[in-house]
């Protein structure tokens, strides 16, 4: 596994990420991996978000986090997470035009606002084949634009989640059509502290559903 610090473009701003790549898989599968709420201190080396490329990437996948608009050395200020979806497709641009990067499929991986963001794109974006939406805060955001959404998907959350009340998290899934799945973690609230490897592991299972080993 190897780690590299990388920048791409969003528009005319130029955006921070970690690209993880492994040197037993080529071509590889691939996650944008998206993090949680910048105003709330998320950024990409999120406990979570680490913890699921790290798993993602001992796993033979290439794996890209990144900090949102004006996180970290990312240029240009919080976007109220509508301009934040342009730095979503930038990811999505870098890896598939990356040099000497070869990309079996991109998934995307979207914790919190993260989701929220993430989600927005992934649902649209034909590059994308999936999605894992990590709890996704349908208690402060609506979440309808994924009604009818026809991808592979998975959402997650835990029994203890703030942000993510059974009640509104059956009633997004209600609205998913097929291929879905739907998992809570028990004694896990919305940051997953202790958790970490439990939330990766049930990522890496539901994209191990299209690269079986």
């Amino acid at each position: 596994m190897e780690e590299k610090k990388v920048f791409f473009n969003s528009g005319d701003m130029k955006i921070e990420g970690i690209l993880t790549l492994t040197k037993n898989h080529s071509p590889a599968p691939a996650a944008v991996v998206c993090h949680p709420h910048p105003e709330y201190g998320g950024n990409m080396h999120n406990n979570v978000v680490t913890g699921i490329t790290h798993t993602l990437s001992k796993q033979g996948f290439t794996t890209l986090r990144f900090n949102f608009r004006g996180v970290g050395y990312s240029e240009g200020s919080y976007g109220k997470g509508v301009e934040e979806t342009k730095d979503v497709k930038g990811a999505i641009d870098f890896l598939l035009g990356a040099e000497h990067l070869e990309i079996n499929g991109i998934f995307l991986v979207g914790y919190s606002f993260g989701a929220m963001v993430g989600l927005q794109v992934a649902d649209k974006d034909d590059r994308i084949r999936g999605w894992a939406g990590i709890s996704p805060p349908v208690a402060m955001y609506d979440f309808s634009f994924l009604k009818g959404s026809f991808k592979p998907k998975l959402l997650l959350f835990g029994d203890s989640d703030f942000a993510c009340p059974k009640e509104g998290m059956e009633k997004l899934f209600e609205s998913l059509e097929e291929p879905k799945s739907m998992s809570i973690i028990p004694g896990a609230d919305h940051f997953f502290w202790g958790k970490e490897r439990t939330v990766a592991e049930y990522v890496l299972n539901f994209l191990g559903t299209f690269f079986p080993k």
